[in-house]
Order: structure tokens, then sequence, then C-alpha cells
């Protein structure tokens, strides 16, 4: 576990240089009006879009309460500007949907960063560097090494609608047996009743659920199939929001606290 965490990548953004040219002074930039960072101090609340069923990130338990690495996270984040945390429950396929109808300020709950996405919203500064990695019973490890070994017409593929996890099985496996499962909670249970073989999703999960669900193991989280990184997904053109977001995230870092609310999920 320890290896893991010790890979989590970091990455912030750093304030840009602005490059004038000509001999002419450019005009100034006109202030951002109606900013998520204005709205959100006047609300005195933040409205989180998560689906609530992506352990460790964000997790929607019996009582209806949310928990996980996001959900501590966004509440010291929604503390930095005086507001509560509002959360907003949606599905991986209506996540970006809703963000962009204006139904929330920012979205959460393992997010990975694709282009797709961020041809219609913007991303904070990625805080994990999170890879797609196997999860399969624990006897049929050795099976299931790489992409090859996994698109078989005798393997079952199983993963859920509307993120990344969907996208990776239809692109890469063309010949195994894929199957939709509706809710991604309970696809670990499919597969221990032999019902699925394979689940790809980010390595962090994939560890999370082995510890949760005996019997089943996580195969190569060091070594994923595909590189991915996760943010928050937030506003397309509010640069003054995603500005404080990355700030925000870089003190955490910076300041250790960010570190020690991953280590309270994943170690």
């Amino acid at each position: 576990m320890r290896s893991f965490t010790s890979s989590i990548g970091l990455t912030f953004i750093a304030a840009a240089a602005a490059v004038l040219s000509g001999c002419a002074m450019a005009p100034a930039a006109a202030p951002v009006a109606g900013s998520h960072l204005d709205a959100v101090q006047k609300a005195a609340v933040l409205r989180i879009c998560t689906p609530g069923d992506y352990k460790p990130f964000s997790f929607q338990k019996t009582d209806g309460a949310f928990e996980g690495i996001d959900v501590d996270l966004m509440t010291g984040f929604s503390a930095s500007l005086g507001a509560k945390p509002e959360w907003v429950k949606t599905t991986w396929a209506n996540l970006l949907p809703d963000l962009s109808a204006g139904k929330c300020d920012i979205a959460v709950g393992g997010v990975s960063v694709t282009t797709d996405r961020q041809k219609r919203a913007f991303f904070s500064a990625p805080y994990m560097v999170n890879g797609k990695t196997p999860i399969a019973r624990c006897a049929d490890v050795s099976k299931y090494q790489s992409v090859a070994a996994i698109d078989k017409p005798s393997v079952r593929v199983i993963f859920n609608p509307g993120g990344s996890n969907e996208r990776f099985a239809r692109t890469n496996f063309k010949q195994a047996k894929l199957t939709l499962h509706g809710e991604n909670v309970t696809i670990f249970d499919e597969i221990l009743a032999n019902r699925a073989d394979v689940f790809v999703t980010e390595a962090a999960e994939a560890i999370t659920q082995q510890k949760l669900k005996p019997g089943l193991c996580a195969i190569n989280p060091d070594k994923p199939l595909q590189y991915g990184e996760m943010a928050w997904m937030l506003p397309r053109d509010d640069v003054a929001f995603k500005s404080y977001v990355d700030q925000w995230l870089h003190l955490q870092q910076a300041g250790g606290d960010f570190q020690r609310t991953m280590d309270r999920w994943l170690k």
C-alpha cells in the first residue's frame, strides 16, 4: 500500500507570465463578472456534484451522509470561502451535464482528467496520479496481466456507465464479453459471484476494494494499464474560481494537510 501512496503525483499550476508584444501597451483586461468565487461567498453555500459511489473519494452511506477523500477536502475548501458544503447527488453520466447546467459549483468524487471533459469544463490542478488497474478474483490474477490477456472472447469484462471506466473498456476490449452494470458499488460483488471476471478502474479504488472484499485482488496497481490523473471539475471559463481552487490545493499540499487526508483513506 505504501508503494502506491508514495507514487501519488501532486501537480499544481503556477501563475503564468503575460507576454507583451509590440511597442504599445495592451489594454487592461476587464474584470471577470459572475465568478463562482464571488457567488459562493455571497450565498455562504458551496454546491458540490458527486456520484457518491466511488470509494475512497466520495461515497454516500446508508444514512445519506457522504465520506471519503474528496468529502474531507471539500469540507476544508468550503470553510476557506466561509461557506457550508451542499452535496448534489448525481451519476457519472450526468456529472458533466449537471455542472454545465449550473446545478453545482464544483464536481468531485474521483474524477479522471480527460480531454473530452476538458472541452466542456475546467479542471483543477491534478492532485493524484491514478491509472487504470484491473481487479479480479485473486485466484485469477495471473490470467489478467495485460490488456491483451484480458481481451479474449472467454473473458467477461464488467464496467459502470458514463465515465472513463466505460470509455476504457469500450476502447480497449474488442473481443472480450462486455457487460454494462448500472451500479458501481455492486460491480465487485458480481466478480466475487463469478458473474464477471474483470473490472478495470483506478488504482486507488482497486486497492480500496481488495481490502473491503476478501477474494478480490488489484492487479499491479503500481503499474497501471493506462496513465491517469484525478482532479476536480470546474465551470468552464471561470478563471477566477479555478485560480482560487488551485491556490488552495497548493497551500494544503505545502502545509501537509493534503497528504494527511490522503494517508487517512489510502494507508
